[in-house]
This record gives C-alpha cells, sequence and structure tokens, in this order.
C-alpha cells in the first residue's frame, strides 16, 4: 500500500465548507465521534457561526442580537476560518481554491447549504431585500421600526414568518402569491386552504395568483397594472443549493442543483461528503431521493457524515442515513409542525376541523403513517413522528377522531 493511499484511507485534515448548522455540526461531530486530526471550518461569512432560524424572528425584531452556536471552536481544537469565499475544487489534488489560496485537505464535507432565488429584474432596487443572513436581517431591522408599507413576494414559509413579523412590528403588510395558494410548492390545496385565512386574521393582504410585474424603488407593479408602495421588498420565492462553484469538480449534481449524496452521505468523490441543504440523499424509506432544506436535517446528517469518515479511517461498517424528516413553522400566531414525505400517500386524513385553532393531517400510504402536519398539536406531531419511523398499520377511523392519542390508532 502507497502513502498515497494510507493517507487516503486515514484521513489527517479535515476540511468543511459551510459555517451554518450543517458545517458547524459536521466538525463538532467528528470530534464527538473520536476524530483526533485538524478540523478546518471555512465560513464565507465574516461572523462567529450561527444559527439561521431565529433571524425571521427575535433577531429580526430586536428581541436578539445573533444568534451565534454556543460552540467552543478552540476548546474542541476547530480552526476557523470565517470570511472566506471557496472558489473551486481540484479533487485530483485533494485541494480547495480559495480567495486566499489554495487549501488541501483529505477529507472534505460540502455543508453549502442553499441560496435565495432571486426575483428576476429586482436585483440592485433601493428598498429590495432577501432573508438569508444575519447582515440581511439587521438590514431589514431599521425597515420594521420605522413601520414601512411592506411587500412581500412569495407565500412560503420564510414570507410567511417574515409576515408575521413585520405585523408584530406594526408595518402594513401585502404579501404577493403566484400559485393560487400559500405553500403551493408543499402542500396539497384543501391543507393549505384554510391557511390563506390565518394572512386577514392577522391584518395582512395575501394576493393569489398574482405575479410581480417589475419593482420600482418604493413601489410593486403587479402584472395585472395595479402599483402596491412599498417602503420595502421582501422576496421569498424559494432556495436552491448552493453548490454553482462545483461546476466542472466532478463532483454529481441532480437536476435541481443538489449533491447527490449516497446514503452515507459521500458524494461521487472520494473523500468528499456532503450534509444539508446541499444534498440530497436516497430514502429507502420513501424510496426516492429527498432534497430537504430544513434544520433538523442540517442537524442530523453531520453525524451520519462523521461516521462515515470514522468508517473509513477505523474500517468499520458505513453507517445508513434515512431519517423522517422535520420541520417547523412560527407565524400567525401558530406553530406548525411537518414530518415525513407526503407524495406517494394514497389517503389524507384529517383530525380536526381546518378552520379551529387546533388540527392535524395525516397522510397513509398502504395503512401506515407516512406524513403529519399538526398545527398548534405538538402531541400529535411526536407520536406521528414515531409511528412514521416503526411503519405500523394505522386504523383511518380512530386517525380521524382528535380526541383519540395518534399512538393509540396503531393496529
Amino acid at each position: 500500500m502507497s502513502e498515497q493511499t494510507e493517507q487516503r484511507a486515514a484521513p489527517r485534515h479535515v476540511v468543511v465548507v459551510g459555517a451554518g448548522m450543517a458545517g458547524v455540526r459536521s466538525a463538532v461531530a467528528l470530534r464527538e465521534a473520536g476524530f483526533t486530526g485538524p478540523v478546518t471550518l471555512i465560513g464565507a461569512e465574516p461572523h462567529q457561526p450561527y444559527d439561521r432560524p431565529p433571524l425571521s424572528k427575535a433577531v429580526l425584531l430586536g428581541k436578539a442580537e445573533d444568534s451565534a452556536f454556543d460552540v467552543d471552536f478552540e476548546g474542541l481544537d476547530i480552526t476557523l476560518r470565517l470570511g472566506l469565499d471557496v472558489t473551486g475544487l481540484r479533487a485530483a489534488d485533494h485541494v480547495l481554491d480559495t480567495a486566499d489560496g489554495p487549501v488541501s485537505y483529505d477529507a472534505l464535507v460540502l455543508a453549502t447549504g442553499a441560496e435565495p432565488r432571486t426575483l428576476p429584474g429586482a436585483e440592485g432596487v433601493p428598498g429590495v431585500h432577501l432573508l438569508r443572513t444575519l447582515d440581511d436581517a439587521a438590514r431589514l431591522r431599521p425597515v420594521l421600526d420605522r413601520q414601512h408599507d411592506v411587500v412581500v413576494v412569495g407565500a412560503g414559509w420564510i414570507g410567511a414568518e417574515f409576515a408575521t413579523a413585520a405585523r408584530a412590528a406594526g408595518c402594513a403588510v401585502t404579501v404577493v402569491e403566484a400559485a393560487a395558494r400559500p405553500l403551493a410548492g408543499a402542500l396539497p390545496a384543501e391543507v393549505a386552504a384554510p391557511m390563506a385565512a390565518w394572512y386577514a386574521d392577522s391584518g395582512a393582504e395575501l394576493l393569489t395568483g398574482t405575479r410581480v410585474d417589475r419593482v420600482e424603488e418604493g413601489a410593486v407593479v403587479l402584472d395585472d397594472g395595479r402599483v402596491l408602495p412599498a417602503g420595502a421588498v421582501v422576496v421569498g420565492i424559494g432556495a436552491r443549493p448552493a453548490t454553482r462553484w462545483l461546476a466542472g469538480s466532478g463532483v454529481a449534481l441532480g437536476p435541481d442543483g443538489s449533491v447527490t449524496a449516497d446514503s452515507a452521505l459521500r458524494t461521487s468523490l472520494p473523500d468528499v461528503y456532503a450534509v444539508g441543504d446541499c444534498a440530497s440523499f436516497p430514502s429507502t424509506r420513501y424510496g426516492t431521493r429527498l432534497l430537504v432544506h430544513h434544520w433538523d436535517n442540517a442537524l442530523q446528517g453531520p453525524r451520519t457524515a462523521a461516521a462515515a469518515i470514522m468508517a473509513v479511517q477505523d474500517g468499520g461498517p458505513l453507517p445508513v442515513y434515512d431519517p423522517v424528516p422535520y420541520f417547523w413553522s412560527e407565524q400567525f400566531g401558530r406553530f406548525v409542525q411537518y414530518a415525513g414525505h407526503h407524495a406517494d400517500a394514497d389517503t389524507l386524513v384529517w383530525r380536526g376541523d381546518g378552520a379551529d385553532a387546533a388540527w392535524s393531517v395525516c397522510w397513509l400510504r398502504a395503512g401506515a403513517l407516512v406524513a403529519v402536519l399538526a398545527v398548534g398539536r405538538p402531541r400529535d406531531l411526536a407520536q406521528g413522528r414515531r409511528l412514521i419511523e416503526s411503519g405500523a398499520a394505522l386504523d383511518p377511523e380512530k386517525v380521524a377522531d382528535p380526541a383519540v392519542p395518534l399512538k393509540s390508532a396503531a393496529l
């Protein structure tokens, strides 16, 4: 065995690209798994690594200055290189190209997350904002403080959360959505329908089936000619994996731009792994490849990647990543949670009335629970998640009775 082969089998230096939740947890998980070699964490932003969910809540409303991770990087002997753009990957040389020069690695973890989609023609227009980074939140806080008229483009999860914060700050809010309903890409029409009323209940105006023709300074012009005054425009029309920098690297990407990792979160290249929003993975549970843009995936996946790196080093079995996807959203005074993947479900069962303050929806496939959406019913979510993991068959009549604990519906 050559010296080079020995180095590939036992990584001496792990580099993690991306300092969000997935990147930070990857570095920490390596130490927790017993990795003793050098670990370098590279982040494009100059800030101490921070958590993103509070940006649309406490940070945006000025209730917290930041959301830095409580991690002792120095104590864990993790080298931080912040404010550093990574521009390319030369896999044959095991080298990253960065703005400060090449960085060599023995194993590499891609954790670059996702980048928000921009509204065509709105780039560079004063008053147009995205909400993805700490700097974005810092720019938006004065907008809320001054109680500007705000137009939100997109009625997805981030659009709803920002609209909630803007209404809490006293802003007049109009949300423009091209689809016929909120969350059109995430939920079936009958499930999303009750959520449309949440906007009006909060005092926000929701315009569905409406497209933006152009954005001008101080106004949004709709395709039907209406002009909406806008002291600020917040664009929340989705995100794509932040993988453009990997073009030509040899890392296989899917049609959605995600790194196509395997069940151990290994990429198509040796010694290169991928976690979080930038990576898709095969799910045996659901029989399809999943791309999950949510916090829990960024939290859980790094343990698998670290275990895979350790397996290569120590010769142990490879881990398998096949989670029940989970996320939550706080909007319009409601706590919304979702677990699973409902795309291939054959039965939808309501637990309660969508017009009420609390209700749930369950999706079944061949009698087994595959997904659950819970609005103000956290017990349904917790029990449903365990039922999905177990694959137990359920009694649909008991599932439909909100007075019956979901776990009691198992046959």
